[in-house]
This record gives structure tokens, C-alpha cells and sequence, in this order.
């Protein structure tokens, strides 16, 4: 894996501040950190429509109230979106069915958030969840490490509920840096048995306070050994936050990228990552 190409693919207007998205059937499921509606946009027409996912959902929320969907993972009929945990207000996941854009459920999730960060070792502040895989038996939990400690950890999660019952395990990583500043885990996503994960370098040591993006890498880590075996840099100047598979063929990989703009301007600039042997 030494060749890539990035490229700017198309915008969604009406989307702002993306977070994370899905690829299936020729639709883009996205979330918006700031935004509590799930958000769908069909690549055929370029139709977006706008799923709420709790009473009264508004978009471009106040910063100190907003819900922070930080990751969105797919499985079988289901979406499930997490808040990142980076506040007390911010725990909160939802599962919506993916046919018929329905919640299914509410959880609130700040019993597993207290326990990830005791078994990690990861002060509140320093906590920040920016990416989920479930493949229906196991949950991979990415904690951002831009915090004053930079702790990158993926928790391995089983159980039957992530309120009440789960068994983890963490790993720790060191990320590579971008000019001085430590990269730190913004999404992932499984693809056969390798996690292809986002890290961005921005230079700031507060998980709530934006700072000045040096650019972002991806990474690749084998499941099986939970190790990292590559990684890239593959842009000076965006913040990725979202990754989804899009084509994979014996040579190539492509890959759909959003990226946050850390504005209240309601559009997404959506990429296409082309990696090759």
C-alpha cells in the first residue's frame, strides 16, 4: 500500500460540520456534530433528506448543548450514532433502522463512557469517542486522543448491552505527527479483518476547543494483533472525520471521506481516497 489520490468528489449542501457517514446502495448516511438529525443523500439525484433523531432536532446547535455525534457505524438493518462523550450531556446513542430511517432506540451510555475511561486511564477531560465498528458480536471504540495526554485507544467491547453489561479490553497507540503535533484517531471503519482508521493533527490540547488542522494520515491496523502496519499522510490542511469503504477491488481500495469544517456554513465537502499496491 504506497500509492494514493485524493480527491474532492462532490458537496452536500445542507449538511454542515460532518462527522462520520455510511456508504450502502448508493446512499451517503451522515451525521453533523452539531446537528441532531441523521441526514441521507442519494448520489442518483443528489436528493438530501433529513431524519430526526429526537423530538424537537435542530441543526447548528449551540455548542455547549449539542448532542456531538462524533461516529456512526453500520450493522445489518441497523445505524447506530454515539455522542462523544466529551461532556456530560454528550452520551447519549441511537440505533435508527436503516430502511425505514425510524428510531429504534435511545441509550444513554454514561455508565460505559465512566467505565472506558476508568479501565483506560483516561481523565474526563481527556476523552473524546470519534469512531465505532460493531460487525454484530464485538464493538470497536475509538477515544481521540487531542487532549493534554493524547490518549489513542481503541476498546474492545462484548456484551449483550453497552448500558448494563459489556466486558472491554483497551489498547493504547502512538500516533505518528504532523509537523510537531501528535495525530489522533478522528474514524475508522472494518474492512475483511483490517481496521482503516482517520487520525488529523490539530494543535490544540482541549477535546472541546478547535484548533489549527496540520493535516490528517490513515492508518491501517491488523485485527488480529491489534498492531498498527501502516499509515499515511495524506493531506496538510483537512480534518477528516468520517471514513467509509465506497470500492475494493484485488489492487485497489477507495474510500469516502467527509470532512469537519468546524463552521455553521451548512455544506460537507465529501472526498474520494484511492489507496493501491
Amino acid at each position: 500500500m504506497e500509492k494514493f489520490q485524493l480527491s474532492l468528489l462532490f458537496k452536500i449542501i445542507g449538511l454542515g460540520s460532518a462527522s462520520g457517514l455510511i456508504y450502502h446502495d448508493n446512499t451517503i448516511f451522515a451525521i453533523g456534530d452539531n446537528s441532531s438529525f441523521l441526514y441521507e443523500y442519494q448520489m442518483d439525484n443528489n436528493k438530501l433528506e433529513r431524519h430526526p433523531l429526537a423530538e424537537n432536532s435542530e441543526e447548528n446547535i449551540a455548542k455547549s448543548l449539542k448532542p456531538d455525534f462524533e461516529a456512526i457505524t453500520k450493522y445489518q438493518d441497523s445505524l447506530y450514532l454515539f455522542g462523544s462523550g466529551s461532556t456530560e450531556n454528550r452520551t447519549i446513542m441511537v440505533q435508527v433502522n436503516a430502511k425505514t430511517k425510524e428510531v429504534v432506540r435511545s441509550q444513554d451510555l454514561t455508565d460505559l463512557y465512566l467505565s472506558m475511561q476508568s479501565f483506560g486511564k483516561i481523565k474526563s477531560e481527556d476523552f473524546n469517542l470519534e469512531g465505532a465498528i460493531y460487525y454484530g458480536e464485538t464493538w470497536f471504540l475509538f477515544n481521540r486522543g487531542n487532549g493534554k495526554t493524547n490518549k489513542n485507544v481503541i476498546f474492545t467491547i462484548d456484551g449483550k448491552n453497552l448500558a448494563t453489561e459489556f466486558r472491554m479490553v483497551s489498547n493504547e497507540y502512538k500516533l505518528p505527527k504532523i509537523k510537531g503535533v501528535r495525530t489522533s484517531f478522528t474514524d475508522a471503519i472494518l474492512v475483511d479483518d483490517k481496521i482503516y482508521f482517520l487520525a488529523t493533527a490539530e494543535n490544540t490540547d482541549s477535546t472541546y476547543d478547535d484548533g489549527e488542522i496540520l493535516g490528517s494520515i490513515i492508518g491501517r491496523i491488523d485485527v488480529k494483533k491489534m498492531k498498527i502496519d501502516y499509515t499515511k499522510k495524506i493531506t496538510d490542511t483537512n480534518k477528516f472525520e468520517g471514513i467509509t469503504l465506497f470500492k475494493k477491488s484485488e489492487k485497489e481500495i477507495e474510500f469516502l471521506l467527509c470532512e469537519d469544517n468546524d463552521t455553521e456554513v451548512l455544506e460537507s465537502n465529501i472526498f474520494k481516497l484511492v489507496i493501491s499496491d
